[in-house]
């Protein structure tokens, strides 16, 4: 379930938060479970599907920023909130300060890029480091890993990963700006959706994804391929499975996109097939362990967008965003056993418009990011937590 609280903050913006949080209603889980086992966890969540909302998380942007789209977002080692946003996707109405001639004094279209601290301050923001070469169209997935390095997706028609420092100085891109060449080809992506880091074997795993059907690995440093494999560890097949039909046996290729990857503390590697709605578990050499359906009657978009693995030793849940039916999903990681959801279609705080990726920090705080038309990205707190 999810509560409305207070958190701290400057005193002229205090009277506003007030008058908003009169608003705003209490949005509660109509499958959220009772469970308050805490085994295997270190963090303050004590029961893992509820949660508050912080309405004044982030700070207000500078520089009259508005954001568009916002199709990543991932936490580093300091806890701090990166994202990855469109500034493409917004329209006149929203950006008005930057018309010609301006028609308003609000707002301008923030960078793709932008780092928060945990109490929601700007700390950085860069788009296109280089203005001598074309920046991606249409930005998708963002990952920090432990070296700090900030890994970006290109989507749709881009197809690249691009590997930068903290201060946005590019230090890799694996694939070819507008060139993709099907599920097999060892060197070109095809519309990437998400990115994930092996830090002890230097691999970055791509989730590939909107026009390719598969998880691909190459060297986080030198970008050499390293191996790839599609649904059921299987190679490969770039042929449109039949339109999705509840009732019917699984594909056997990701439907697609496949939307995201992560590699948990023991090592097994977990994809979204989101249009097939489920979770494929595998062993970091592409062999296939188990797969799990989640919201089996979603159709149209599917119900696994992005996944998160809860900050314990042992990981115990998976929280798994869920655009189409607008809500977060936790599951038992052991079993991939539901055991509740949060959220719900709204515009309030701690509902969702299309809410399209999820991350967590080391103190258990949920972070989700919303596409159209919620454009905007929130705070979760633990029940009980610090």
């Amino acid at each position: 379930m999810i509560k409305v609280e207070r958190s701290e903050m400057p005193s002229n913006t205090l009277s506003r938060f007030l008058l908003a949080t009169a608003a705003i209603a209490f949005a509660s889980c109509s499958e959220s479970s009772k469970n308050n086992n805490t085994q295997g966890e270190t963090y303050t969540n004590q029961t893992p599907t509820n949660f508050t909302v912080d309405p004044s998380w982030p700070n207000e942007l500078p520089n009259s920023w508005i954001l568009g789209e916002v199709a990543g977002i991932a936490t580093d080692a300091n806890d701090h909130i990166w994202i990855i946003q469109r500034p493409a996707t917004l329209d006149e109405r929203e950006t008005g300060a930057t018309q010609n001639p301006p028609k308003a004094e609000c707002c301008a279209p923030a960078p793709s890029i932008i780092e928060f601290d945990p109490n929601g301050n700007v700390v950085q923001a860069w788009g296109n480091p280089d203005s001598t070469k074309r920046w991606i169209t249409t930005e998708h997935g963002i990952y920090v890993d432990k070296d700090n390095n900030v890994w970006v997706g290109g989507s749709f028609n881009d197809h690249v990963v691009m590997k930068y420092s903290t201060s946005g100085k590019l230090l890799l891109q694996i694939g070819e700006l507008g060139k993709t060449n099907g599920s097999n080809d060892t060197l070109l992506l095809g519309a990437p959706a998400d990115i994930t880091v092996d830090t002890e074997a230097n691999e970055v795993y791509i989730a590939d994804g909107y026009a390719n059907r598969r998880i691909i690995v190459f060297d986080a440093t030198t970008g050499k391929y390293k191996r790839h494999w599609g649904a059921y560890g299987e190679a490969p097949n770039d042929e449109e499975p039949p339109v999705y039909n509840p009732s019917d046996p699984p594909v056997k290729t990701f439907r697609g996109p496949v939307h995201a990857v992560r590699i948990s503390n023991d090592n097994l590697v977990y994809v979204a097939d989101r249009r097939e709605n489920r979770i494929q578990v595998f062993q970091k050499d592409g062999t296939f362990v188990r797969e799990a359906f989640l919201s089996k009657q979603t159709l149209d978009f599917g119900s696994v967008w992005d996944l998160e693995l809860s900050p314990d030793p042992a990981q115990t849940y998976v929280y798994v965003a869920d655009g189409m039916n607008m809500k977060v999903w936790v599951l038992q990681r052991s079993s991939l056993e539901v055991k509740g959801s949060f959220g719900h279609g709204g515009r309030n705080a701690g509902q969702f418009g299309w809410v399209h990726n999820v991350a967590m920090d080391s103190k258990g705080n949920l972070y989700t990011a919303e596409v159209r038309p919620g454009k905007r990205i929130q705070k979760f707190r633990p029940v009980g937590g610090k």
